[in-house]
């Protein structure tokens, strides 16, 4: 865990490093890449996932989330999506969405953030934290287009939101327990 935080802190010094807009061209191998090594940040203040692996960030992802309320999740049906670090827990393919990767949410991080907002009085002591927050493709069954991720429009309801071909790509790079940072 360690590790994770401080690559979080030193990643601004490694993402100026490359030519940033063939990061979002470049199409990912993942026989080259080592999945033990990938890790991913999601920026919510610029509506991009980076994907990393180590120290070399690879891939930029034009993602949306839940609501246009970019602060953190507090309560189940806010349309939040959460701040925190956390692991992708399950992958499937998806009718909906294309491809779903299942985040660990809420985990031990989100709980006690949680606790300490009850006990401030900030939420209600009986609100649920909801979960199912998971990174996932765009709904075509319900009119949700890949344009919505190119114009930032959020329609989730907290989670993390790709291109079709986007998540079906980074779906074949990441494993079960591949960490996801989750910033504001």
């Amino acid at each position: 865990m360690w590790r994770i935080c401080c690559l979080i802190v030193l990643l601004p010094l490694f993402a100026f490093e490359h030519n940033n807009s063939d990061l979002y061209s470049v199409r990912l191998n993942p026989s080259r890449i080592d999945a033990d090594k990938v890790f991913l940040l999601i920026d919510k203040s610029d509506y991009r996932m980076y994907v990393y692996e180590d120290v070399t960030l690879i891939k930029i992802y034009k993602v949306v989330f839940g609501s246009n309320d970019q602060s953190d999740k507090r309560v189940e049906g806010d349309k939040r999506t959460p701040n925190g670090t956390f692991r992708i827990s399950q992958k499937r393919m998806d009718n909906r969405w294309s491809r779903f990767m299942l985040l660990d949410y809420p985990n031990h991080e989100s709980v006690e953030k949680h606790e300490r907002r009850v006990a401030r009085g900030e939420v209600n002591s009986g609100a649920s934290l909801g979960g199912g927050i998971g990174i996932h493709g765009v709904e075509y069954n319900a009119g949700i287009r890949d344009f919505y991720v190119d114009r930032r429009i959020n329609w989730t309801l907290g989670c993390v939101s790709l291109k079709n071909g986007d998540v079906n790509e980074i779906y074949n790079v990441v494993k079960v327990g591949t960490p996801v940072v989750i910033r504001q």
